[in-house]
């Protein structure tokens, strides 16, 4: 009992002084409003000489008040409402069970009631799915504490697209984009015990309607009248697969008297010495009220005191924070961000909370008349900073699919691979959360396209309003990331208008009309969003200039497609140089996984309607061969086609990149088309479905190092150049020689050279005449780093064939795979069917030189190792 009885005293004496704390702690705010502190090194920037004496009793109260558990939350209560869904057709099918988030593909796939659109050429078996009506429908509890509260708000974030909400039989109201978020108050209306339905109207009946109100056809299709993801009415690399459904969570907030509704962390000025900053704090208060704000930033508290009226009303509060650390890219320093964590207090309790990690970091979009026309490049932290990367498409068709795990993984593959930037495009959707976060967190550049792409789109009121508030949320939501480098308004609409024929055969009345609409959206509604919502630069399209247009070369970013859709030979990019390359691509054949999977057999086949059905552009198949024939002897049987139809890809995108790298400064970025896959496909992407690297993934891997060697043939002269993207100027020697397939060294030079900083210069030139071009090879180092140049092409090599030797070591993680051969192995590529990662592939193996290969699986043996080179290719 005694023991008891002092444990009880003590609770009571600690709540005690904690109550009696807080209220001395609040009542010290009230005399003590500090406007601007640096915790960073512990020191007080600013303090009102009246205040001085209540300085050492303030901070005092300040870790009494942390130290103290017994702080009440009285925070708004979340519930995410993702149990107990079914689905079922509005006039067809029994309920079943359903997942949200999901869509009903997915939901019918789960049933078995459609195959697979994937695999084979089901893709055309299920395209009656996307012209019905669904609906789907839950029960759900609120307990009594949430349904005492004075606010009850149901939140959806993500209804695709046309959706009819039933709550207890009332109609809560009608959806119409997929990239809003949608709240409805349900105080009145909410119960113990609630059912929840949602009605989808296909797309199809809407778009027909609204098509048939505009006074004239707008350019492309009727995909353009609803906002959800353009590319799932099909693609030149995706299916079409119209998807409906609840594809993001859904959940209840409840709350009584205050929240925030936003908090946007602005820079007013940013340098080594000071970050000042001002947060802007948007809160809902139902009365005038006086609160404290405590913002933490890392292991440090700020204090405010803030008087609130009532209403939704924005808030600022100025931060100080001395010897900030900035935000860099991964490859050019250190991608720090700051921790903040917001809480609000009022009556001696916590009523809402928030954390946002910041990179403190000033991006500018640099465009300035120069001597050749405008420059376009980016500038971090005062820092001219080379874009290398790719351009972003969904992961999936089916985007509940997509998990943190994938999310992870890509974008490790980006780091790992030297990107610094990928441009997320403007026909697929505004990505989740986690996946800002992450380029956040590793260092990468994220060019934000708004999601509209290859069209011209209405401009009535009513779509006018709803662009309006997507692009509101949108850009609200993604105003704290130090990865958004760029907001651009649309994927090539103003590129289609120019020179796609869009024009022909309109009255000029018709013509204006159309393009005032564009103008409404892009050059006004955007823009004016964009700033004031963040502290991003906008662009409008992208493309600037098509390549129609002879200022594509020297103004603004280009998508050169003379490449690919004009069969174009690869040399072209190194003669028609832009001063930023947003978008350039060329296909290939996926992996022998994805190509098995396709086809659902263990056989490469590459004739089979499965195959057919994945190759979406109607060129595609003979533009590859074409490209082949040029620059590689075509093999006959399919397994080495797929093979060589990678490094044909690989070859013609490196070329790009390394031409456009050695034009710094005069070119500042290459963004290749495209990094990913969102179904298994014959596509432009560097990483397949599955997530397999194909050739040009390895090969940019190299090509975007830091420090890179780089080679070309001009008039039968050899000129080699060493790019350096770090801002360090470096030192070493350039050693060069020439041998050839046997090992043996022809030529060698080498001479001692500084590289300066942020630079791309030629350091060596020599003729080509007393070369035998077919039989020898340019090896070029340069501190540790090496690069190959071939005189020649793959076709007119004369590779000798001889025998690869090879050692398998058991490790932690999988295998060691030591490689070595008499002779120069080309492009040797390793597979085996167990699931894993090389960490270098598709590779030239020197002559008499050993190489070690780590391979990361699961697997327990790697029996069914094999090998493929260009020297065994007939």
């Amino acid at each position: 009992m005694r023991k008891t009885f002092s444990k009880m005293s003590f609770q009571v004496i600690l709540s005690f002084f904690s109550k009696l704390y807080r209220e001395l702690f609040i009542k010290l705010n009230y005399l003590f409003s500090i406007q601007i502190l640096k915790f960073h090194t512990l020191k007080l920037t600013r303090i009102d000489s009246n205040l001085k004496k209540y300085h050492l009793l303030y901070y005092l109260s300040i870790i009494v008040f942390y130290s103290c558990s017994t702080i009440e939350k009285d925070t708004p209560i979340k519930t995410t409402l993702t149990n107990n869904w079914q689905f079922k057709g509005v006039d067809t099918l029994d309920w079943k069970s359903a997942s949200v988030p999901g869509n009903i593909f997915t939901d019918l796939l789960d049933h078995k009631i459609i195959e697979d659109p994937f695999i084979k050429n089901n893709e055309e078996k299920v395209q009656w799915v996307s012209g019905k009506n669904w609906e789907y429908k839950t029960t759900f509890q609120l307990s009594d504490k949430i349904l005492k509260k004075n606010n009850i708000a149901l939140n959806f974030e993500g209804l695709d697209t046309y959706a009819s909400i039933y709550l207890n039989d009332s109609l809560l109201g009608q959806t119409n984009n997929a990239f809003r978020k949608f709240n409805f108050n349900i105080k009145k209306i909410a119960k113990k015990e609630n059912q929840l339905r949602v009605i989808f109207t296909n797309t199809a009946s809407k778009e027909e309607i609204a098509a048939h109100k505009n006074p004239y056809k707008l350019p492309e299709g009727e995909r353009i009248f609803t906002r959800k993801a353009q590319f799932q009415y099909g693609w030149d690399w995706g299916p079409k697969l119209n998807t409906s459904g609840i594809w993001k969570d859904i959940y209840i907030n409840a709350w009584d008297d205050l929240k925030f509704e936003n908090i946007f962390i602005k820079q007013k000025e940013l340098n080594k010495e000071k970050a000042t900053l001002s947060v802007e704090i948007t809160i809902e208060s139902a009365t005038d009220k006086n609160v404290n704000l405590f913002t933490k930033i890392n292991r440090e508290v700020i204090s405010s005191n803030l008087t609130l009226k009532k209403g939704k009303h924005t808030y600022k509060v100025p931060i100080e924070i001395i010897n900030p650390t900035l935000w860099w890219t991964h490859n050019l320093g250190d991608p720090y961000l700051y921790h903040f964590n917001f809480q609000l207090i009022a009556d001696g309790k916590i009523k809402d909370e928030k954390s946002i990690k910041k990179g403190l970091r000033i991006i500018k979009l640099i465009t300035e008349k120069d001597t050749i026309g405008e420059s376009f490049y980016f500038e971090l932290n005062g820092k001219p900073v080379y874009a290398k990367g790719a351009n972003y498409i969904p992961q999936n068709s089916f985007q509940n699919k997509v998990n943190d795990n994938h999310y992870e993984k890509l974008l490790s593959d980006v780091v790992n691979s030297n990107m610094n930037m990928l441009r997320v495009w403007g026909g697929g959707i505004y990505e989740n959360d986690v996946f800002y976060d992450l380029c956040d967190e590793k260092g990468i550049l994220i060019w934000q396209d708004f999601m509209f792409a290859c069209a011209m789109y209405p401009g009535d009121i009513a779509f006018l309003e709803n662009v309006k508030e997507e692009a509101k949320q949108q850009v609200k939501r993604l105003q704290n990331h130090a990865s958004i480098a760029l907001w651009c308004g649309n994927n090539e609409n103003l590129e289609g208008w120019k020179r796609w024929g869009w024009q022909a055969n309109r009255k000029e009345k018709e013509k204006q009309e159309i393009w005032n609409d564009y103008l409404i959206v892009f050059d006004t509604i955007l823009p004016n969003i964009v700033a004031k919502f963040s502290e991003t630069d906008y662009w409008e399209s992208s493309p600037k200039y098509g390549r129609g247009n002879p200022k594509y070369e020297f103004e603004g970013d280009a998508h050169d497609w003379w490449v690919w859709h004009d069969a174009t030979p690869f040399e072209h990019f190194e003669e028609k140089v832009p001063r930023f390359m947003s978008e350039f691509g060329f296909q290939s054949f996926p992996s022998f996984e994805t190509l098995k999977y396709i086809n659902q057999s263990d056989a490469i086949d590459l004739k089979t309607d499965g195959i057919k059905s994945h190759q979406k552009h109607i060129r595609g198949f003979q533009l590859i061969n074409e490209y082949m024939t040029r620059d590689y002897n075509v093999p006959t049987n399919d397994e080495d086609y797929a093979y060589v139809s990678q490094l044909l890809q690989a070859k013609g995108i490196v070329m790009g990149i390394e031409a456009h790298r050695r034009a710094k400064p005069t070119n500042m970025g290459t963004l290749y088309w495209q990094l990913n896959d969102c179904w298994p496909a014959i596509s432009w992407s560097s990483i397949d479905y599955f997530g397999n690297w194909k050739a040009l993934q390895y090969k940019t891997k190299n090509a975007f190092e830091n420090v890179l060697i780089s080679s070309k043939i001009e008039n039968n002269a050899v000129k080699t150049f060493v790019i350096n993207d770090t801002f360090e100027n470096i030192t070493g020697t350039l050693k060069l020689k020439i041998i050839d397939f046997y090992g043996k060294e022809i030529w060698s030079d080498a001479k001692e050279i500084e590289v300066l900083g942020n630079s791309s210069k030629q350091y060596y030139n020599f003729s080509l005449n007393e070369i035998n071009k077919n039989t020898t090879v340019l090896v070029a180092e340069f501190n540790n780093e090496k690069s190959y140049f071939y005189f020649a092409k793959p076709k007119d090599l004369n590779l000798p064939k001889d025998e690869i030797l090879k050692s398998i070591t058991k490790t932690d993680k999988g295998f060691f795979i030591t490689l070595e051969s008499t002779v120069l192995q080309k492009d040797l590529f390793l597979f085996t069917n167990d699931k894993g990662h090389f960490s270098d592939n598709f590779f030239d193996l020197l002559p008499n030189e050993r190489k070690i290969i780590e391979f990361e699986t699961n697997a327990n043996s790697l029996d069914n190792l094999q090998f493929k080179t260009l020297n065994t290719i007939e």
